[in-house]
Protein backbone atom coordinates (compact mmCIF):
# COMPACT_ATOMS: atom_id res chain seq x y z
CA UNK A 1 0.00 0.00 0.00
CA UNK A 2 1.41 3.66 -0.76
CA UNK A 3 0.33 6.19 1.60
CA UNK A 4 0.72 10.08 0.37
CA UNK A 5 1.15 13.13 2.45
CA UNK A 6 -1.79 14.00 4.65
CA UNK A 7 -5.02 14.72 3.45
CA UNK A 8 -4.37 13.28 0.30
CA UNK A 9 -5.89 9.90 -0.88
CA UNK A 10 -4.51 6.57 0.12
CA UNK A 11 -3.33 4.44 -3.03
CA UNK A 12 -4.24 0.90 -2.48
CA UNK A 13 -2.07 -1.05 -5.32
CA UNK A 14 -3.04 -4.39 -6.28
CA UNK A 15 -0.65 -6.84 -8.06
CA UNK A 16 -1.30 -10.26 -6.98
CA UNK A 17 -5.04 -12.61 -7.30
CA UNK A 18 -3.41 -13.16 -3.38
CA UNK A 19 -4.16 -9.24 -2.32
CA UNK A 20 -6.89 -8.95 -4.72
CA UNK A 21 -8.75 -11.44 -2.11
CA UNK A 22 -7.83 -10.20 0.63
CA UNK A 23 -9.13 -6.55 -0.39
CA UNK A 24 -12.85 -7.25 0.03
CA UNK A 25 -15.41 -6.34 -1.73
CA UNK A 26 -14.53 -2.24 -1.42
CA UNK A 27 -12.44 -1.64 -4.79
CA UNK A 28 -12.65 2.26 -3.40
CA UNK A 29 -9.33 3.78 -4.13
CA UNK A 30 -7.76 0.88 -5.55
CA UNK A 31 -5.53 0.22 -8.75
CA UNK A 32 -5.00 -3.20 -9.99
CA UNK A 33 -2.27 -3.50 -12.12
CA UNK A 34 -1.72 -6.68 -14.93
CA UNK A 35 -4.23 -8.93 -13.36
CA UNK A 36 -5.83 -11.58 -15.87
CA UNK A 37 -9.72 -11.98 -15.26
CA UNK A 38 -10.58 -13.51 -18.18
CA UNK A 39 -12.68 -16.44 -18.21
CA UNK A 40 -13.04 -15.68 -14.36
CA UNK A 41 -16.63 -15.26 -14.48
CA UNK A 42 -16.43 -12.12 -12.22
CA UNK A 43 -19.80 -10.54 -10.39
CA UNK A 44 -18.17 -7.08 -10.82
CA UNK A 45 -21.73 -6.21 -9.34
CA UNK A 46 -20.93 -6.96 -6.15
CA UNK A 47 -17.76 -4.73 -5.69
CA UNK A 48 -17.68 -0.96 -4.89
CA UNK A 49 -16.13 1.01 -7.85
CA UNK A 50 -15.02 4.55 -6.57
CA UNK A 51 -11.59 6.08 -7.75
CA UNK A 52 -10.41 2.17 -9.21
CA UNK A 53 -7.86 2.10 -11.75
CA UNK A 54 -7.04 -0.71 -14.11
CA UNK A 55 -3.56 -1.04 -15.60
CA UNK A 56 -3.14 -3.94 -18.05
CA UNK A 57 -5.65 -6.00 -16.56
CA UNK A 58 -7.29 -8.58 -19.02
CA UNK A 59 -11.06 -7.81 -19.03
CA UNK A 60 -13.74 -9.22 -21.87
CA UNK A 61 -15.49 -6.28 -23.40
CA UNK A 62 -18.94 -6.75 -21.59
CA UNK A 63 -16.87 -6.34 -18.30
CA UNK A 64 -14.46 -3.21 -18.97
CA UNK A 65 -18.15 -1.57 -20.54
CA UNK A 66 -19.80 -2.26 -17.35
CA UNK A 67 -16.80 -1.22 -15.52
CA UNK A 68 -16.36 1.92 -17.31
CA UNK A 69 -20.30 3.04 -16.70
CA UNK A 70 -19.47 2.69 -13.33
CA UNK A 71 -16.48 4.79 -13.49
CA UNK A 72 -13.97 2.73 -13.41
CA UNK A 73 -10.32 3.88 -15.39
CA UNK A 74 -9.07 1.40 -17.38
CA UNK A 75 -5.86 1.51 -19.50
CA UNK A 76 -4.65 -0.96 -21.70
CA UNK A 77 -1.45 -1.76 -24.18
CA UNK A 78 -1.91 -2.91 -27.73
CA UNK A 79 -0.88 -6.35 -28.27
CA UNK A 80 1.56 -5.12 -30.87
CA UNK A 81 4.21 -4.08 -27.97
CA UNK A 82 7.33 -6.63 -27.60
CA UNK A 83 6.73 -5.06 -23.92
CA UNK A 84 4.42 -5.33 -20.63
CA UNK A 85 4.05 -1.17 -19.84
CA UNK A 86 2.91 -2.29 -17.11
CA UNK A 87 4.43 -5.54 -15.29
CA UNK A 88 4.98 -5.78 -11.78
CA UNK A 89 7.76 -6.85 -11.29
CA UNK A 90 11.98 -7.02 -12.60
CA UNK A 91 13.32 -8.93 -15.54
CA UNK A 92 15.42 -11.61 -14.90
CA UNK A 93 17.97 -12.75 -17.33
CA UNK A 94 15.74 -15.88 -17.88
CA UNK A 95 12.91 -13.82 -19.44
CA UNK A 96 15.06 -11.47 -21.18
CA UNK A 97 17.10 -14.07 -22.81
CA UNK A 98 14.43 -16.13 -24.22
CA UNK A 99 15.10 -17.05 -27.37
CA UNK A 100 18.32 -16.49 -27.74
CA UNK A 101 20.67 -18.74 -29.75
CA UNK A 102 24.65 -17.56 -30.60
CA UNK A 103 23.61 -19.06 -33.95
CA UNK A 104 20.74 -17.26 -34.07
CA UNK A 105 19.10 -14.12 -31.72
CA UNK A 106 15.42 -13.85 -31.18
CA UNK A 107 15.90 -13.28 -27.57
CA UNK A 108 13.23 -11.03 -26.08
CA UNK A 109 15.35 -8.70 -25.16
CA UNK A 110 16.58 -7.96 -29.22
CA UNK A 111 13.03 -7.43 -30.03
CA UNK A 112 12.73 -5.53 -27.63
CA UNK A 113 15.90 -3.28 -28.51
CA UNK A 114 14.59 -3.55 -32.35
CA UNK A 115 11.56 -2.29 -31.38
CA UNK A 116 12.98 1.11 -29.20
CA UNK A 117 16.00 1.48 -32.19
CA UNK A 118 13.57 2.23 -34.91
CA UNK A 119 11.69 5.47 -33.36
CA UNK A 120 14.58 5.65 -30.05
CA UNK A 121 15.04 9.87 -31.23
CA UNK A 122 12.17 10.51 -32.27
CA UNK A 123 9.13 8.21 -30.56
CA UNK A 124 5.60 9.59 -31.56
CA UNK A 125 3.46 10.21 -28.76
CA UNK A 126 1.90 6.60 -28.19
CA UNK A 127 5.36 4.65 -28.16
CA UNK A 128 6.55 7.57 -25.40
CA UNK A 129 4.19 7.00 -23.14
CA UNK A 130 4.02 3.71 -23.15
CA UNK A 131 7.69 4.05 -22.76
CA UNK A 132 7.40 6.33 -19.74
CA UNK A 133 5.02 3.52 -17.96
CA UNK A 134 6.86 0.96 -18.16
CA UNK A 135 9.58 2.77 -16.72
CA UNK A 136 7.69 4.19 -14.09
CA UNK A 137 6.19 0.04 -13.26
CA UNK A 138 10.32 -0.77 -13.42
CA UNK A 139 10.64 2.22 -10.80
CA UNK A 140 7.65 0.69 -8.89
CA UNK A 141 9.02 -2.91 -8.35
CA UNK A 142 12.47 -1.34 -7.57
CA UNK A 143 10.78 0.42 -4.78
CA UNK A 144 9.11 -2.82 -3.81
CA UNK A 145 12.33 -4.82 -3.68
CA UNK A 146 14.93 -1.89 -1.77
CA UNK A 147 11.92 -1.46 0.56
CA UNK A 148 12.34 2.43 0.84
CA UNK A 149 11.15 4.04 4.10
CA UNK A 150 9.73 7.99 3.73
CA UNK A 151 13.06 9.50 4.67
CA UNK A 152 14.69 7.66 1.32
CA UNK A 153 16.74 5.28 2.90
CA UNK A 154 16.54 1.51 1.73
CA UNK A 155 15.89 -1.35 3.70
CA UNK A 156 18.92 -3.03 1.94
CA UNK A 157 22.00 -1.46 2.29
CA UNK A 158 23.00 -0.81 -1.70
CA UNK A 159 26.43 -0.72 -3.28
CA UNK A 160 27.13 -0.29 -6.58
CA UNK A 161 29.91 -0.61 -9.28
CA UNK A 162 30.86 1.74 -11.77
CA UNK A 163 33.40 0.98 -14.60
CA UNK A 164 33.71 0.61 -18.18
CA UNK A 165 31.54 -2.17 -20.36
CA UNK A 166 34.68 -2.94 -22.78
CA UNK A 167 36.89 -3.96 -19.69
CA UNK A 168 37.86 -7.55 -20.65
CA UNK A 169 36.97 -10.80 -18.75
CA UNK A 170 41.43 -11.64 -18.18
CA UNK A 171 41.68 -7.60 -17.01
CA UNK A 172 43.31 -7.19 -13.56
CA UNK A 173 40.43 -4.43 -12.44
CA UNK A 174 37.49 -7.58 -13.50
CA UNK A 175 38.95 -9.73 -11.10
CA UNK A 176 39.42 -7.15 -8.19
CA UNK A 177 36.16 -5.62 -9.48
CA UNK A 178 35.10 -9.47 -8.76
CA UNK A 179 36.68 -9.78 -5.48
CA UNK A 180 35.46 -6.45 -3.93
CA UNK A 181 31.60 -7.10 -5.02
CA UNK A 182 31.85 -10.73 -3.33
CA UNK A 183 33.62 -9.42 -0.26
CA UNK A 184 30.58 -6.54 -0.26
CA UNK A 185 27.84 -9.40 -0.25
CA UNK A 186 29.57 -11.61 2.13
CA UNK A 187 29.40 -8.28 4.78
CA UNK A 188 25.73 -7.75 3.96
CA UNK A 189 26.05 -5.14 1.26
CA UNK A 190 23.06 -5.35 -1.36
CA UNK A 191 25.34 -5.63 -4.57
CA UNK A 192 24.23 -3.22 -7.63
CA UNK A 193 25.53 -2.85 -11.45
CA UNK A 194 24.94 -1.04 -14.78
CA UNK A 195 23.69 -4.68 -15.88
CA UNK A 196 26.12 -4.87 -19.00
CA UNK A 197 29.30 -6.27 -19.72
CA UNK A 198 33.01 -5.70 -18.69
CA UNK A 199 33.15 -3.90 -15.22
CA UNK A 200 29.21 -4.24 -14.46
CA UNK A 201 29.41 -8.17 -14.84
CA UNK A 202 32.45 -8.92 -12.92
CA UNK A 203 30.39 -7.20 -10.41
CA UNK A 204 27.19 -9.04 -10.49
CA UNK A 205 29.91 -11.97 -10.82
CA UNK A 206 31.44 -11.58 -7.80
CA UNK A 207 28.21 -10.85 -5.86
CA UNK A 208 26.55 -14.19 -6.79
CA UNK A 209 29.74 -15.99 -5.69
CA UNK A 210 28.75 -14.84 -1.84
CA UNK A 211 29.39 -17.48 0.68
CA UNK A 212 31.25 -19.56 -2.05
CA UNK A 213 35.21 -20.66 -1.86
CA UNK A 214 37.42 -17.48 -3.75
CA UNK A 215 38.91 -20.51 -5.70
CA UNK A 216 35.18 -21.20 -7.17
CA UNK A 217 35.36 -17.42 -8.47
CA UNK A 218 38.37 -17.71 -9.86
CA UNK A 219 37.73 -20.72 -11.59
CA UNK A 220 34.55 -18.56 -12.95
CA UNK A 221 36.63 -16.12 -14.26
CA UNK A 222 38.97 -18.75 -15.87
CA UNK A 223 36.21 -20.05 -17.63
CA UNK A 224 34.77 -16.73 -18.57
CA UNK A 225 38.37 -15.58 -20.15
CA UNK A 226 37.95 -17.80 -23.36
CA UNK A 227 35.21 -15.35 -24.47
CA UNK A 228 37.26 -12.64 -22.98
CA UNK A 229 35.63 -9.60 -24.81
CA UNK A 230 31.33 -9.58 -24.86
CA UNK A 231 31.88 -9.10 -29.14
CA UNK A 232 33.67 -12.49 -28.75
CA UNK A 233 31.83 -15.54 -30.57
CA UNK A 234 31.25 -17.84 -27.55
CA UNK A 235 30.55 -15.03 -24.83
CA UNK A 236 27.15 -15.98 -23.83
CA UNK A 237 28.04 -19.45 -24.00
CA UNK A 238 30.80 -19.14 -21.44
CA UNK A 239 28.60 -17.39 -18.72
CA UNK A 240 25.85 -20.27 -19.14
CA UNK A 241 28.59 -22.82 -18.40
CA UNK A 242 29.07 -20.65 -15.19
CA UNK A 243 25.95 -20.80 -14.28
CA UNK A 244 25.45 -24.47 -14.86
CA UNK A 245 28.68 -25.22 -12.86
CA UNK A 246 27.89 -22.92 -9.99
CA UNK A 247 23.61 -22.67 -9.30
CA UNK A 248 22.39 -21.03 -7.20
CA UNK A 249 23.87 -18.17 -6.58
CA UNK A 250 23.17 -15.01 -4.56
CA UNK A 251 20.86 -11.77 -5.11
CA UNK A 252 22.32 -9.45 -6.78
CA UNK A 253 20.60 -6.02 -9.04
CA UNK A 254 21.50 -4.73 -12.42
CA UNK A 255 20.17 -1.78 -13.55
CA UNK A 256 20.84 -1.99 -17.79
CA UNK A 257 19.23 0.12 -20.35
CA UNK A 258 17.93 -0.41 -23.92
CA UNK A 259 19.46 2.68 -25.33
CA UNK A 260 22.80 0.84 -25.01
CA UNK A 261 20.95 -2.32 -26.30
CA UNK A 262 23.89 -3.48 -28.69
CA UNK A 263 25.58 -4.29 -24.90
CA UNK A 264 24.79 -7.57 -23.87
CA UNK A 265 22.99 -8.15 -20.61
CA UNK A 266 25.38 -9.92 -18.39
CA UNK A 267 23.75 -13.09 -17.04
CA UNK A 268 24.82 -12.95 -13.43
CA UNK A 269 21.96 -11.02 -11.79
CA UNK A 270 18.90 -11.96 -10.16
CA UNK A 271 16.83 -8.82 -10.38
CA UNK A 272 16.89 -6.57 -13.25
CA UNK A 273 15.81 -3.23 -13.23
CA UNK A 274 15.64 -2.66 -17.11
CA UNK A 275 14.74 0.84 -18.61
CA UNK A 276 14.32 2.76 -21.58
CA UNK A 277 15.81 5.64 -20.74
CA UNK A 278 18.87 6.08 -20.11
CA UNK A 279 19.03 9.53 -17.93
CA UNK A 280 16.38 7.37 -15.17
CA UNK A 281 18.51 4.37 -15.60
CA UNK A 282 21.87 6.25 -14.26
CA UNK A 283 20.22 8.24 -11.62
CA UNK A 284 18.22 5.77 -10.08
CA UNK A 285 21.38 3.57 -10.33
CA UNK A 286 23.54 6.44 -8.26
CA UNK A 287 20.51 7.59 -6.45
CA UNK A 288 19.91 3.67 -4.20
CA UNK A 289 23.57 3.37 -3.83
CA UNK A 290 23.46 4.78 -0.94
CA UNK A 291 25.72 2.76 0.76
CA UNK A 292 28.66 3.42 -1.25
CA UNK A 293 29.57 3.95 -5.01
CA UNK A 294 33.02 1.92 -6.24
CA UNK A 295 34.56 3.01 -9.49
CA UNK A 296 36.70 0.86 -11.03
CA UNK A 297 38.68 2.47 -14.34
CA UNK A 298 35.91 3.44 -17.19
CA UNK A 299 36.27 5.57 -20.08
CA UNK A 300 33.47 8.13 -20.45
CA UNK A 301 30.36 6.69 -19.14
CA UNK A 302 32.13 5.99 -15.98
CA UNK A 303 33.82 9.37 -15.52
CA UNK A 304 30.24 11.10 -16.02
CA UNK A 305 28.61 9.07 -13.77
CA UNK A 306 31.42 9.73 -11.22
CA UNK A 307 30.67 13.36 -11.64
CA UNK A 308 26.66 12.69 -11.17
CA UNK A 309 27.81 10.93 -7.93
CA UNK A 310 29.74 13.85 -6.69
CA UNK A 311 26.67 16.31 -7.49
CA UNK A 312 24.33 14.41 -5.65
CA UNK A 313 26.72 14.46 -2.61
CA UNK A 314 27.73 17.93 -3.07
CA UNK A 315 23.66 19.18 -2.57
CA UNK A 316 22.75 16.14 -0.75
CA UNK A 317 19.96 15.33 -3.16
CA UNK A 318 18.67 12.10 -1.43
CA UNK A 319 18.79 12.77 1.90
CA UNK A 320 21.98 11.32 2.47
CA UNK A 321 26.05 11.96 2.27
CA UNK A 322 27.34 8.28 1.00
CA UNK A 323 30.94 7.30 0.46
CA UNK A 324 32.99 7.03 -3.08
CA UNK A 325 35.57 4.73 -3.54
CA UNK A 326 37.67 4.81 -6.43
CA UNK A 327 39.05 1.16 -7.15
CA UNK A 328 42.43 2.04 -9.55
CA UNK A 329 45.03 4.71 -8.13
CA UNK A 330 46.92 5.16 -11.36
CA UNK A 331 43.60 5.67 -13.35
CA UNK A 332 42.19 8.35 -10.99
CA UNK A 333 45.23 9.80 -9.13
CA UNK A 334 47.49 9.64 -12.09
CA UNK A 335 46.26 9.30 -15.54
CA UNK A 336 42.62 11.56 -14.91
CA UNK A 337 43.48 13.24 -11.82
CA UNK A 338 39.63 12.61 -11.14
CA UNK A 339 40.32 11.55 -7.22
CA UNK A 340 42.21 14.94 -6.23
CA UNK A 341 39.94 16.96 -8.48
CA UNK A 342 37.12 15.72 -6.43
CA UNK A 343 38.54 15.94 -3.19
CA UNK A 344 39.21 19.82 -3.71
CA UNK A 345 35.64 19.62 -5.12
CA UNK A 346 34.68 18.89 -1.73
CA UNK A 347 37.35 20.83 0.69
CA UNK A 348 34.67 22.10 3.10
CA UNK A 349 31.70 19.40 2.88
CA UNK A 350 30.29 16.78 4.60
CA UNK A 351 31.11 14.04 2.16
CA UNK A 352 34.99 15.18 1.63
CA UNK A 353 36.15 12.50 4.19
CA UNK A 354 34.19 9.72 2.42
CA UNK A 355 36.29 10.22 -1.14
CA UNK A 356 38.81 6.95 -0.61
CA UNK A 357 41.27 5.42 -3.19
CA UNK A 358 42.53 1.90 -3.29
CA UNK A 359 44.02 -0.91 -5.17
CA UNK A 360 42.69 -3.46 -2.71
CA UNK A 361 39.31 -5.06 -2.73
CA UNK A 362 39.29 -5.53 1.02
CA UNK A 363 40.40 -1.83 1.49
CA UNK A 364 37.60 -1.35 -0.14
CA UNK A 365 35.20 -3.55 2.44
CA UNK A 366 37.18 -1.51 5.10
CA UNK A 367 36.58 2.07 4.10
CA UNK A 368 32.85 1.32 3.38
CA UNK A 369 32.22 -0.28 7.13
CA UNK A 370 33.65 2.77 8.61
CA UNK A 371 32.09 5.42 6.43
CA UNK A 372 28.29 4.68 6.40
CA UNK A 373 25.78 7.03 4.70
CA UNK A 374 25.26 10.09 6.83
CA UNK A 375 21.91 11.87 6.84
CA UNK A 376 21.73 15.06 5.13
Amino acid sequence: MDTTREHETVITEIRTFEQFSRNGASLKNCTLQALDFTGKEMDWHRFEIDNTTFLGCGLGMEEEIQLRQRGAYIYTAPPTLPYNPFRCGLYSWQELMDGFDEREDRSTDLRIYRHFSASKFNPNINEALWQRIHDHSVDNALRNLLQFNHEGMTGRPCVGFMGGHSTRRDDLFYKKTALAAKLLAENGYFIVSGGGPGIMEATNLGAYFCGREEAALLDAISMLGKAPHYKDRGYHRQALEVLNKYPGGAETLAIPTWFYGHEPSNLFASHIAKYFSNSIREDTLLAISLYGIVCAPGSAGTTQEIFMDATQNHYGTFNYYSPMVFLGRRRYEIETLIFPLLKQLARGKKYYDMLFVTDEPEEVLDFLKKHPPVRV
